[in-house]
């Protein structure tokens, strides 16, 4: 048996940028249901097998409220001050809730997100992308990916979904990207969550008194949902739905430069784009920590979880078991990996990732087939990666063509 993680989790990315850190892999293979000491002194699991993960993740007695006990930051310099009770659940917060709560709010948006209504976007996303790499084609390389193309295609699409002005993209990226800092303090990141539910908040009460056709409209018209709750599906929805898929376009793409044989392959076969997509989903797994409190003795993958332990999961880490996966640090684009657990498992299955695959098909597709002679602008190691973020990418990618 390994020992425990001294102090904290570590996130570092010892093993490349697009591997796991090289001790959390160690003890993946060695014990995948691993006690860990949190550096409050609180003594919590690590989670990072394959077949552990998912059977955490559909169990609800992990439960995801942070109302019912204390939830202990794993990171060392997190900047968040140590727990000493429990945090109330901000309204319509849903990923934070257990059913029936959970259910309720998540069932108003289920018909939001169909596969049959996502399908009918792609023809208006296929424009944002071509649109985004018309402007950024007049720019003079090296340019930033992420501020060109990977930031604002999800922002536009989003925004268009929500019913949010892309004008007022400044306000929502700034407060959503200090918001997700690991080591902002807890009045820095309460100052980000405060510019944007505020925001919000100006927002759907504007719906509310004269809906139009989005979804946050559609979510205004529905008497049973308040205010405050609607601004907290708001926060998720326009949080999630730009941050992930920006994260993954970047890191994607950083990832295809650095395999060229894995690139080659996708340009000479335009039909291995959606398992390409599926692959990147597995390899990078942008969202990666996810948090559950015990709410009673548990028994995971032969041990026992204490009643009011912190239990924290990682989803890159079980996507990368070779318990599940051949050769699972090898990206192959060819290959069929399904049941992979980018997008989470149970309940809180990530309801837009119909719409985030859509995105990444056709901005992959956009930028290689716009860029044949895209490259790095400066040597891989230059480039920052987000190691100190709640969702991994890179803070930026300069390329030329």
């Amino acid at each position: 048996m390994s020992q425990t993680i001294p102090q904290g989790l570590p996130t570092a990315r010892d093993a490349g940028p697009f591997n796991p850190p090289s001790d959390i892999t160690r003890l993946r293979e060695t014990r995948p249901v691993s006690p860990m000491a949190f550096p409050d002194g609180h003594q919590g699991w690590l989670v990072t097998g394959y077949e552990e993960v998912r059977q955490l993740m559909a169990d609800t007695r992990f439960s995801s409220r942070g109302d019912i006990g204390v939830l202990h930051e794993p990171y060392e310099n997190s900047g968040m001050p140590m727990p000493t009770e429990p945090s109330p659940t901000p309204p319509g917060l849903f990923i934070a809730m257990d059913p029936p709560d959970h259910t309720r709010l998540r069932r108003k948006l289920i018909g939001a997100f169909t596969v049959k209504r996502m399908k009918m976007l792609e023809e208006r996303i296929a424009e944002i992308v071509q649109r985004q790499l018309d402007e950024m084609a007049r720019l003079t390389p090296p340019v930033d990916l992420v501020k060109e193309f990977a930031l604002p295609v999800p922002s536009l699409v989003i925004c268009e979904l929500l019913g949010v002005p892309y004008a007022d993209r400044e306000t929502f990226q700034g407060s959503s990207a200090q918001f997700l800092v690991r080591d902002q303090t807890l009045e820095e990141k309460m100052a980000a969550y405060g510019a944007m539910t505020g925001y919000l908040a100006q927002l759907v009460v504007g719906k509310r008194a004269e809906p139009g056709e989005d979804i946050l409209s559609d979510l205004a018209r529905d008497e049973d949902l308040s205010i405050e709750e609607l601004v907290g599906i708001g926060f998720l929805l326009l949080l999630a739905g730009h941050e992930t898929t920006a994260n993954m376009l970047a890191l994607g793409t950083f990832a295809l430069l650095e395999h060229p044989d894995q690139l080659a392959a996708l340009r000479e076969d335009p039909e291995l784009m959606p398992d390409a997509v599926e692959e990147l989903l597995r390899y990078l797994s942008v969202g990666d920590i996810f948090y559950r409190y015990a709410s009673e003795d548990l028994e995971l993958g032969g041990e026992t979880i204490p009643q009011g332990s912190t239990v924290v999961v990682s989803l890159l880490a079980a996507n990368r078991d070779p318990r599940h996966f051949d050769n699972p640090d090898a990206l192959d684009l060819r290959r069929q990996g399904r049941g992979h657990l980018p997008f989470g498992h149970g309940i809180h299955q990530c309801l837009g990732q119909q719409l985030a695959r859509i995105e990444m098909r056709a901005g992959f597709k956009g930028l290689l087939q716009r860029f044949p002679g895209l490259k790095l602008a400066v040597p891989a190691d230059e480039v920052k990666l987000r190691t100190n973020m709640q969702i991994y990418g890179v803070h930026g990618l300069p390329v030329g063509w």
